[in-house]
């Protein structure tokens, strides 16, 4: 990524006779590349680059099928939607400067939107648990905004909001399906897997037969681990990351928090989750965990070391399920 090729956009973006000065890759993005742009007056933005030169995921079937809410969030249109519907929301996501889509600044999907300068929140609890504490207060109540806006269909916000439907019958089928082609790649990949694969199996259709209907869904992030959530200048919690942004049940949400945040995640308990979906959406995310990981190892990602931990440490997460 060239000075020159974001030159444009940077200055339409940010004006004020400002020159971009610097081009800094931002390390963690795995299916789009994220640039700080650094004017000469110090003033910075984001730029986020959907280009299938940005992407380490090995292409797979389905993967341009808006309508699995699953499929990858990829792309400038989706990123709008769920931006706009957070924003709705009151849920702080970074501000957006520029977009564009026609190649009129670059030939790929592109968006200029606010740095944020603060760290992560995941950096935060490592540092600092007790100064995370009332971050987690108010990403808390982002995520009660988000479970009451409720919709009759569940999928991708950009599908949904615009009167789409997904495919599939129901939130807990898309994910029983979904957890089954994760427990066959990871089978194929890794012989503890391979061999605990029919229990396995046996264990995900037990568990989603015994998940009851539900005709009302929420909207969640889909991925939001302490890594999604930056923390502004006023200790604000701010969603990054959002094109996979869904409505899907609210038990998807909590399960992946419970997974990424450990015992810090008791600040962010709430009343009224199913257990049976619970029991379903912990295994199946531990699937995915496992699976993913092991299919991005095929490329060309660069941090391999923390990718190959990421699979083990949920295949042995997925094996104690059977003990």
């Amino acid at each position: 990524m060239t000075r020159d090729r974001l030159a444009g956009a940077a200055r339409a973006a940010l004006g004020g006779g400002r020159r971009l000065d610097a081009v800094e890759p931002v390390a963690g993005g795995s299916r789009k590349g994220v640039y700080r742009l650094v004017m000469d007056d110090a003033t910075t933005a984001i730029a986020y680059v959907w280009d299938n030169t940005e992407n380490y995921w090995p292409a797979a079937e389905g993967d341009d099928d808006l309508t699995d809410p699953f499929s990858p969030g990829l792309g400038l249109g989706l990123f709008e939607a769920a931006h706009t519907r957070l924003h709705a929301l009151g849920v702080r996501v970074p501000a957006i400067r520029l977009v564009d889509r026609d190649g009129v600044h670059y030939p790929s999907d592109l968006a200029v939107v606010e740095d944020i300068p603060g760290e992560s929140l995941e950096r935060l609890l490592a540092r600092d648990p007790r100064a995370a504490a009332p971050v987690l207060r108010r990403l808390g109540d982002a995520l009660e905004a988000m479970r009451r806006h409720r919709a009759s269909g569940y999928g991708k916000v950009a599908v949904v909001d615009a009167g789409g439907t997904s495919r599939g019958t129901s939130c807990e089928q898309v994910v029983l399906e979904r957890a089954l082609r994760d427990l066959a790649e990871a089978a194929s990949r890794d012989p503890r897997i391979a061999g605990a694969r029919v229990r396995l199996e046996e264990r995900l259709r037990s568990l989603a037969a015994a998940v009851r209907p539900r005709a009302r869904y929420a909207v969640v992030h889909g991925e939001l681990g302490p890594d999604h959530v930056l923390v502004d200048a006023e200790g604000n919690p701010v969603a990054i990351d959002i094109e996979g942004s869904m409505y899907f049940d609210v038990e998807w949400e909590h399960v992946f928090l419970q997974i990424r945040l450990g015992d810090a995640y008791r600040a962010l308990v709430v009343d009224g989750l199913d257990e049976d979906r619970l029991a379903l959406y912990l295994l199946a995310q531990r699937l995915s965990l496992t699976a993913g990981p092991l299919r991005l190892l095929d490329g060309d990602f660069p941090d391999r070391a923390d990718m190959a931990g990421i699979a083990e440490y949920n295949l042995r997460k997925t094996l104690e399920t059977l003990w």
